[in-house]
């Protein structure tokens, strides 16, 4: 385990709530600190496409001063070999405003809404060079299961 790398120098006491087409900007920001480059119109896109569908989720962390903080997207995963779960699909705190806690008050507000709709269990994928990610998932309850290789091909 990663001992965490810094104490928090204050605690969130702003709003998760959820996302909407005014913060596609700042998601699409936040998603480039992670390295998954967005434009606010990609982000507004795919947010338009899961706009109605009630197996998808993304919530924000709202500073008091209307700066979106973080963000995290869940959904319904369905298969035919196994009990729906929820699935976080991303989750980043603003690098300025990481270890307040921001993290954790997104990741409980997704277990919230993964048991609205009956899933029993959560998951999530790290990429294996985010060790410090992965450490704040154990503190959370979260268990790595599952080592594998991701395939791809475009259409």
């Amino acid at each position: 385990m990663v001992p965490r790398m810094n104490a928090p120098s204050s605690v969130f006491t702003g709003e998760i709530r959820p996302a909407q087409e005014a913060d596609c900007a700042a998601i699409a920001e936040l998603s480039g600190q992670l390295s998954y480059p967005s434009t606010r119109e990609e982000v507004t896109q795919r947010m338009t496409e899961m706009r109605g569908d009630i197996d998808h989720a993304v919530f924000v962390a709202e500073l008091a001063t209307g700066e979106i903080a973080g963000w995290i997207a869940v959904f319904v995963y369905r298969t035919v070999e196994a009990d729906a779960r929820a699935e976080v699909s991303g989750l980043v705190v603003d690098e300025r405003f990481r270890s307040q806690r921001i993290g954790e008050r997104l990741l409980a507000r997704s277990e919230e809404w993964a048991r609205e709709r009956g899933c029993d269990v959560i998951g999530l994928r790290s990429n294996v060079i985010r060790e410090r990610a992965h450490a704040f998932y154990e503190r959370h309850g979260y268990t790595h299961i599952k080592t594998q290789k991701s395939f791809r091909k475009p259409l």
